[in-house]
């Protein structure tokens, strides 16, 4: 055991932990710039729903109406079908260098994909059914027009549960053979084609709103982000191919998938009942709420996007191999960076759009239908939502560290108090600040979720909990204080620089201060940054004068 605990240095003298960071940042990079691009058409997408459809009754139906497919898409796909595959699939990769171990891992990619298919099939048959008694959860009898709408949309919109299950198990292939770009390129299609829809189809009057529009632009896109996967997981020498539900059912690499999704779906099912009460909530508050809590999670996605999810789907692949391979001092130093590059992230942004957050909402959103109201609606909500950020973040960076270990059982405890946390706040905090007690309660949750991940990471005997922990409270309370330090002269110069652009176009009166503002904040927070010597800001700064 004590050998393969140890660093071995590589003939060029460059440990194993080191080239895994210089692996970690270069991946990194690329999906980061695909994700970029992916979050960036995603506010696009959420700009063409506020011009089209503001914070209207329209909007509230098309919101609850993707909601419904994505509550299951989320259930078996991403994060269940992508969590409990990947490590089954990559250890099967490991002994698949003989034709029977090639044939039977080719035999349980068949299996999980009739098993995928089999049951998003009969969700989606059963759903459609059901709809109308499944939407009544959201919405009372006062809003029966918001009802009658949202059914139509749903049905529309249901069996991309489907093709995107099917994507989430291409990607999940692809992930394991560490290909990441592209599955990072499918989001920007599908974003591309509901924007080019929603234009389209509104355009030339082909529907009878834009909400419909954006739904056959959904679905169509789903059907892309399938399509596009497959050609790069045939070049790669596997396929997939249907069995029978008595071999899907009786594969053990199968079972072990089940095994593993079984208290992942639970966790799940907890934070997507988060979403659902959220918004039930939310669509009772009053026309607009709803939109505007979207709206202002648009905004914070694009942010987790660019870091959170792009970290966590690299890491969890390597986080994976060193788990199997006993490197533990390897596997805590890049779960310790990862968490650290979180922090760096997201704790100065959160500071800036504090500050910043009307600017940042009227450049984003005010057009069309969008106005005055639904403005401040969704300024109010932004800045609750900001405050979790951070939390959010580092909670998609620890997870991994347990699926690694094929423990789903603790992250989905901690999912469950978090649901409990989150329901119980929002049913208080809706009587009095409508919308923006909803995103303060899902901000109080995640902060309660992480502090019982690292909680539960300190009964992980392998990991060095106490060096992660000590070094993550330290790096966040260093750059706390340098984002306050950098955030001062924004609040203080952010009215006189409006003042210099007011009457112009809102690209002119909103984009140039926030595009000063961020200069001044950004500028003054990394010469911070290198006056102390952060060894994050080092890495990239060798990295560039390399080049």
């Amino acid at each position: 055991m004590e050998n393969s605990t140890e660093q071995k240095e590589s003939p060029a003298g460059t440990s194993p932990a080191k080239k895994q960071g210089r692996s970690l940042a270069a991946k990194g990079l690329s999906l980061s710039f695909l994700t970029l691009a992916s979050r960036l058409l995603g506010l696009v997408r959420e700009m063409t729903k506020a011009k089209f459809l503001g914070t209207s009754t329209f909007s509230d139906a098309f919101v609850i109406a993707f909601q419904v497919p994505n509550f299951f898409r989320r259930l078996f796909a991403e994060n269940s079908v992508s969590v409990a595959f990947i490590p089954t699939f990559k250890s099967r990769l490991e002994d698949s260098s003989t034709e029977e171990g090639k044939r039977e891992t080719q035999e349980f990619i068949n299996s999980t994909f009739t098993l995928v298919t089999f049951f998003t099939v009969v969700f989606v048959t059963l759903g459609m059914i059901f709809t109308p008694l499944i939407l009544k959860i959201f919405f009372g009898k006062e809003s029966m027009d918001a009802l009658t709408e949202a059914t139509i949309l749903t049905r529309i919109m249901f069996p991309y549960l489907v093709v995107i299950s099917i994507a989430a198990l291409l990607q999940g292939i692809l992930n394991a053979l560490k290909i990441f770009s592209p599955s990072g390129f499918t989001p920007i299609l599908f974003n591309a084609i509901v924007i080019a829809f929603t234009y389209i189809l509104s355009y030339f009057k082909l529907t009878e709103n834009p909400a419909r529009a954006m739904s056959i632009g959904v679905i169509t896109g789903g059907c892309v982000q399938a399509i596009f996967q497959l050609p790069f997981v045939l070049r790669n020498n596997w396929k997939l191919s249907f069995t029978s539900l008595k071999k899907a059912f009786k594969n053990p690499y199968t079972k072990t998938v089940i095994r593993l999704i079984g208290p992942t779906i639970i966790g799940m099912a907890a934070y997507q009942i988060n979403d659902i009460v959220s918004s039930s909530l939310a669509t009772r508050a009053g026309t607009g709420v709803c939109s505007s809590l979207q709206y202002s999670l648009r905004l914070q996605e694009l942010i987790l996007g660019i870091c959170a999810v792009t970290i966590g789907t690299v890491i969890l692949p390597d986080l994976t191999g060193f788990a199997k391979k006993c490197e533990w001092d390897s596997f805590s130093k890049l779960l310790k960076q990862s968490v650290n590059i979180m922090t760096l992230i997201s704790i100065p942004i959160t500071f800036y759009s504090l500050i910043m957050a009307k600017n940042l909402i009227t450049l984003v959103f005010a057009t069309g239908r969008f106005n005055e109201d639904s403005i401040l609606m969704t300024q109010k909500v932004f800045c609750c939502h900001i405050l979790g950020l951070t939390f959010i973040a580092v909670n998609r960076i620890v997870s991994p560290a347990f699926y690694a270990q094929g423990d789903t059982k603790s992250p989905t405890i901690a999912g469950l108090i978090n649901f409990a946390v989150n329901i119980s706040l929002a049913l208080v905090l809706v009587r009095q600040m409508s919308g923006s007690g909803i995103a303060l309660a899902l901000s109080i949750a995640s902060l309660v979720n992480t502090a019982f991940l690292f909680y539960f990471l300190k009964f992980k005997k392998n990991i060095n909990i106490a060096s992660v922990l000590g070094s993550t409270f330290l790096y966040a309370l260093k750059v706390t204080l340098f984002s306050a330090i950098a955030a001062l002269p924004i609040y203080f110069l952010r009215g006189k620089i409006e003042l210099l652009f007011a009457g112009h176009n809102r690209l002119v009166s909103q984009g140039i201060p926030v595009a000063i503002t961020a200069c001044i904040f950004g500028g003054i927070g990394l010469l911070l940054l290198l006056i102390t010597k952060d060894p994050i800001v080092g890495i990239v700064v060798k990295k560039f004068r390399r080049k």
